[in-house]
């Protein structure tokens, strides 16, 4: 199962037809896929002392994050599609991580405290749009976010493509940069 996970308040935005463009792909290609769209489905990512009480617990009453994890559970590519505000991902999917990220459903520990994945995504696509350039973020994607995040929670084979300066691209660009996505899935 492909499961794509979308961060982008904006359904007109850049973001959003990229997300389009996959799912329009997976589907006249037949794939199986699922969409985690945190601002449509109304997502809290706010910790609060009861959620963190919880997910130290390895439990979570949370209905969506419950949903998120099955889904989660069941992935074996991933794509993450999302802008790069401020030099990193947007609160919403970082509260996503600290939320469905539970001890016991997506990662455990061994005796001596190392992390050991209980997900199993054989490839993981990172889709990510910015006002600058690649090389400014890379050491937040492919030096932070996905070996210290993703890999240990059982993400493999991370591959990350940017669309340098959407804001000041032209429609070529973007259509290219599109295209330039599809291939990679």
């Amino acid at each position: 199962m492909i499961t794509i996970i979308y961060t982008h308040p904006d359904p007109s935005s850049f973001n959003h037809a990229i997300l389009s463009a996959i799912t329009d792909m997976l589907t006249g290609r037949g794939d199986d896929y699922q969409v985690i769209d945190l601002y449509a489905d109304g997502f809290s990512p706010v910790m609060t002392r009861d959620t963190l009480a919880d997910d130290r617990s390895g439990h979570t009453d949370d209905p969506l994050v419950k949903r998120y994890i099955k889904m989660l559970q069941r992935t074996d590519r991933a794509i993450f599609i999302f802008p790069i505000w401020w030099g990193m991902m947007p609160a919403m999917l970082k509260g996503f991580i600290d939320r469905t990220f539970i001890k016991g459903f997506v990662y455990d520990t061994t005796d001596n405290g190392d992390i050991m994945p209980l997900l199993s995504v054989e490839r993981t696509l990172i889709v990510t749009t910015s006002e600058g350039l690649s090389v400014d973020f890379a050491p937040f994607v492919s030096g932070y976010f996905a070996p210290m995040i993703l890999q240990p929670a059982g993400f493999n084979g991370c591959r990350w493509i940017n669309c340098d300066e959407t804001d000041t691209g032209s429609p070529d660009m973007r259509g290219d940069f599109i295209g330039r996505v599809l291939q990679q899935i």
